[in-house]
């Protein structure tokens, strides 16, 4: 490679991984449900948008099922929106996420899965195989109930 001069060694940041809660690991929420999933969901969404526009959040877990962090990834229209399957597991890894829950919702009130859920659902699951992060469910989500992917069967 030849010599490097000192000013471009300069240049290069270093990047640091680490993980600072807020809390104490055992004062975070545990959820072994998805009826305890479905309520921490809708506390945490903003009620102006759950029937007004679609929007998907990934719940991030620890291994032991306590919640590090709830992140909403995108905000679309009225009827859908575009998740990148790389944004989901660039915020499993940045929190060391052993475990997480896709989340969205339909605000038309309609509770059953679209071809499309299916299918970034089973794209979300062949990444998570390889990186090791255990996707616990997807969810959809209204005001007035909620569908599990898990429970269903359908991951």
């Amino acid at each position: 490679m030849g010599n490097k001069s000192s000013s471009q060694e300069t240049v290069i940041s270093e990047i640091e991984l680490s993980y600072i809660p807020k809390k104490k690991i055992s004062d975070l929420p545990k959820v072994t449900t998805s009826y305890e999933v479905y309520e921490i969901l809708l506390n945490s969404w903003d009620k102006s948008k759950l029937q007004f526009i679609e929007q998907f959040k990934v719940m991030l877990l620890n291994r032991a099922g306590r919640v590090l962090g709830i992140c909403t990834l995108t905000t679309g229209s009225g009827s859908c929106t575009v998740v990148d399957p790389k944004l989901v597991f660039a915020l499993a890894l940045k929190a060391n996420a052993g475990r997480i829950i896709l989340a969205h919702n339909h605000p038309a009130g309609n509770l059953m899965p679209s071809k499309n859920d299916f299918d970034l659902t089973y794209k979300i699951k062949q990444a998570a195989r390889l990186l090791e992060v255990q996707i616990d469910d997807h969810m959809i989500i209204s005001a007035e109930g909620f569908y599990s992917f898990a429970d269903e069967g359908a991951l």
